[in-house]
């Protein structure tokens, strides 16, 4: 086999709680991932060395040096194995840059799964997600797809009942928010508040609707402890999320550390609707109708 192409979804949280900052930097969540219709492609081809090329929705803000999280995982599988491997990655964008939709996650989880079938490996799922653990929070989620429940800095997963299809619309910002900025935001708020920051947990009601497949009941649930320092770092957001309640969205919210802004729509018609409506007033540079759940990374 000399070429391999991963299709991998961006996903939004439909609910992110952060508690207290741990002695270790990182804080511990309750991470509701849902993975949605809005794909990068990762293809893998037969190569003596490693290297990336980005193609696409914003590529040239994509490093394509060791900072690259699909170099990273491309190493990190090799180094699993045990022997020295080469691929060349060309990776094709539409999951936005730094917008809060795990973009670089999902590439890094598209490269282990084009690798391992590439390098002829067959190494299990279970094994891919233990690297994925160990390359950042949100890759082993990219690998699962669905919807799911994560704790501890967000990579231990619980997959969850969802009981339909649920019709989003995500508006995309100009530039990016770097994730480590915004997690600094948050903290910093946090003590100027002397707010008590409380252990996370799961929203009951949130399951709840979730399970039940009910837009409706899921909207006014939607919820983002990043939300405020997202807000802070950039003020037009607020208007962005504003402007959708007022379209008629069910719900809304900065998706992840942001600025992609997430809308619930109550179905396929209203979340075309909406986009257009979006882009209209101007509050986006463009808009983006999706649904989900969707699988996670997966060979086409």
């Amino acid at each position: 086999m000399s070429s391999v192409t991963v299709r991998v979804p961006a996903k939004v949280n439909v609910q992110l709680s952060v508690g207290p900052l741990r002695d270790d930097g990182y804080h511990d969540l309750v991470n509701v991932f849902h993975a949605v219709s809005v794909f990068d492609e990762v293809i893998a081809k037969e190569s003596e060395s490693i290297s990336v090329r980005v193609e696409g929705e914003s590529a040239d803000l994509v490093p394509v040096d060791n900072g690259n999280l699909a170099i990273q995982a491309a190493r990190a599988l090799a180094k699993h194995a045990g022997r020295t491997y080469g691929v060349e990655l060309v990776i094709r964008k539409a999951i936005p840059v730094a917008g809060g939709m795990a973009g670089g996650s999902a590439d890094a989880a598209g490269t282990l799964v084009a690798c391992n079938e590439l390098w002829g490996l067959g190494l299990p799922r279970e094994d891919l997600m233990e690297i994925a653990a160990d390359l950042g929070s949100d890759v082993p989620f990219s690998l699962l797809g669905g919807t799911a429940v994560g704790t501890g800095r967000g990579e231990q997963l619980a997959e969850l009942p969802t009981g339909g299809r649920f019709h989003w619309v995500f508006a995309i910002a100009d530039g990016g928010l770097s994730t480590a900025r915004v997690y600094a935001e948050c903290d910093r708020l946090r003590a100027a508040l002397e707010e008590v920051v409380a252990w996370p947990q799961a929203s009951d009601a949130l399951l709840a609707a979730l399970k039940a497949g009910d837009a409706r009941a899921l909207g006014p649930e939607l919820a983002n402890d990043l939300q405020p320092a997202a807000l802070m770092l950039r003020a037009s957001l607020a208007r962005t999320l504003e402007a959708g309640r007022e379209l008629g969205a069910l719900g809304a919210i900065v998706s992840g550390s942001g600025p992609t802004c997430a809308f619930l729509a109550a179905d396929e018609g209203q979340a075309r609707e909406l986009a257009v409506a979006l882009v209209g007033a101007g509050v986006c540079r463009t808009a983006v109708p999706a649904y989900g759940p969707v699988a996670g990374a997966s060979i086409v």
